[in-house]
């Protein structure tokens, strides 16, 4: 899933401005407690996340952090363990595959409830399933859900029939999917939002199936299965939800509610959480970090996350469609310096799309810096020294002034190393998003994070036509050792596939791996059952406060 990710980014007005303003006006007041010592005596949750939601819509999400809305809403056929993330029960009281894993079976408890106290169903998620693959909602996702059977048909026109593709309710509270190849790990799979059932009936009281911008995600139209409902949703000021009374597990859920607000710069973030404002953050500032590394209290997180920053090309932009000036611009990229200078919180560098030791696979180094290389090839592309070269732009997420150090390194560094120019531009997240998906862009970014623990979850990020290619890059050859990949459970086989992936990757430069991201925030002690993990997915029912 794509992470709004704003360490490259800040915005020095605006929010922080309002947040210092808070901060003196609760100090002159002389309040006796903050935010969060009010708030935990109640048992809700502050948590800064990052940014607005471009959707919760468990079919359309994309985001990390829209998602993490989603799972608070919802809940799938199996969930994530909050400590280590293999599957736990979740709508699933239990569940079995056949000998080769190419058929599942889930049964469903007969307790689990939509918020409206409708009983969920099989058919909840065959209808869900339908949802996403239904070409005319857009969904980004639905490449998630092919290795159902017959759902890639379905997607693409080639499979009309919805009731081939295999994904079948033998009742009311039995689930049977049936997979295209083997997939052994296909029960963490299920566990993300994307997998998630949606009531027909509530959600079509606003519009058609395949509508993707009805008013169904509004507070008091959103009927979920999750822990929590949906009460409010504020535009760029909060979301807030309460726990539910219709889970069937609610009585081991301690939360009371809680509170997500977009605070989307670093800075801000920081500012918040020194003032009690809010519990956890998702970021720290770099010139933070050394300093919360030092704090007695522990409240600075450090964890390692499945999680690639990608500086990506649109190819049908020329001359990114030369891939001999593409190469130059991904060889004249110094990583290193990137690492060593720049970030400081344990980032390391990305050679590779797959992050090292992603379900036991490791890609054999393919990415390199190499600037008299770089040089060569843009003279031969026609633009020696960079003459003629064309000016170029760097899109990033932010609005409202903000500034991207990372783009301006690599500004400086293409200025240097090749002699041309690339401008930086920012858009809000949204439109951002929404430029990437349109192809509306020439050089921009991604930071990737795993959607479940295996290297197919970044090697299908760029086969022909995915949901979040946004690339336009398409390779036979690529989409061929994807396919094998795919259809065998011999990792053997499955890693030498990834690895001529990652191989004509490096050669043609689609997208060119920068650096592995680490996880850095901050959580208040008083935060119980938040649990650092590689896909950075915090079930909030295993989550409570102690004041």
């Amino acid at each position: 899933m794509l992470s709004p990710h704003s360490a490259f980014s800040y915005r020095p007005t605006g929010l922080i401005l309002a947040l210092a303003i808070a901060c003196l006006t609760l100090c002159g007041c002389r309040q006796k407690s903050t935010q969060v010592e009010r708030s935990g005596k109640l048992q809700i949750l502050e948590i800064d996340n990052l940014s607005e939601p471009s959707s919760i819509d468990p079919s359309l999400v994309s985001f990390i952090t829209d998602a993490a809305v989603v799972y608070a809403l919802g809940e799938g056929l199996l969930s994530y363990d909050p400590k280590d993330l293999h599957p736990v029960q979740g709508v699933a009281e239990r569940w079995e595959a056949n000998a080769d894993a190419t058929s599942w079976t889930f049964h469903l408890r007969k307790e689990a409830r939509w918020s409206n106290g409708d009983p969920v169903t099989a058919r909840d998620f065959v209808y869900a399933f339908r949802r996403i693959l239904t070409p005319k909602l857009g969904s980004s996702m639905a490449y998630m859900l092919f290795r159902l059977r017959n759902a890639e048909a379905y997607y693409t026109g080639t499979v009309t029939d919805f009731g081939q593709v295999g994904a079948h309710a033998a009742d009311e509270h039995t689930l049977v999917l049936d997979l295209r190849t083997p997939i052994p790990y296909f029960a963490s799979m299920v566990c993300q939002s994307n997998w998630f059932p949606l009531n027909q009936r509530s959600l079509e009281k606003f519009g058609a199936m395949e509508d993707s911008s009805t008013l169904w995600t509004r507070p008091g139209n959103y009927v979920g299965n999750g822990a929590f409902v949906l009460t409010e949703w504020t535009p760029n000021k909060v979301i807030r939800v309460v726990k539910s009374t219709t889970y069937w597990n609610r009585d081991a859920v301690r939360l009371q509610g809680c509170n997500f607000y977009p605070i989307d710069d670093k800075a801000a973030e920081e500012l918040a959480f020194r003032s009690g404002l809010v519990h956890l953050t998702q970021l720290v500032p770099i010139d933070k970090i050394a300093g919360y590394r030092a704090d007695p209290s522990g409240v600075l997180r450090e964890f390692y996350t499945a999680a690639t920053f990608l500086v990506r090309f649109n190819v049908n932009k020329p001359p990114l469609n030369d891939v001999r000036v593409r190469r130059a611009l991904a060889l004249s990229i110094d990583r290193v310096a990137i690492v060593k200078h720049l970030l400081k919180g344990g980032e390391t560098v990305a050679n590779s799309l797959t992050p090292p030791g992603i379900g036991g696979f490791t890609a054999r180094s393919s990415m390199t810096t190499d600037v008299a290389e770089a040089r060569r090839l843009l003279a031969e592309a026609g633009f020696p020294g960079g003459k003629g070269f064309p000016k170029l732009e760097y899109l990033y997420a932010y609005a409202g002034g903000a500034k991207s150090p990372l783009g301006e390194t690599l500004q400086e560094m293409w200025r240097k190393n090749l002699g041309i120019e690339v401008a930086l531009t920012s858009q809000e997240y949204r439109v951002w998003n929404d430029s990437l998906q349109k192809g509306d862009y020439q050089i921009s970014y991604n930071n990737w994070i795993a959607d479940y623990l295996d290297p197919s979850t970044f090697i299908d990020l760029m086969v022909t036509n995915g949901g979040n290619n946004q690339t336009g890059w398409s390779n036979p050859e690529y989409d061929r050792l994807d396919g094998v990949a795919a259809g065998t459970a011999d990792n053997k086989v499955r890693f030498e596939c990834f690895q001529e992936c990652e191989d004509i990757l490096a050669r043609e430069c689609p997208v060119v791996p920068v650096f592995i991201d680490t996880g850095n925030r901050l959580v208040r002690p008083e935060v119980k059952g938040w649990y650092d993990n590689p896909l950075d997915v915090h079930p909030l029912n295993a989550v409570h406060l102690e004041p």
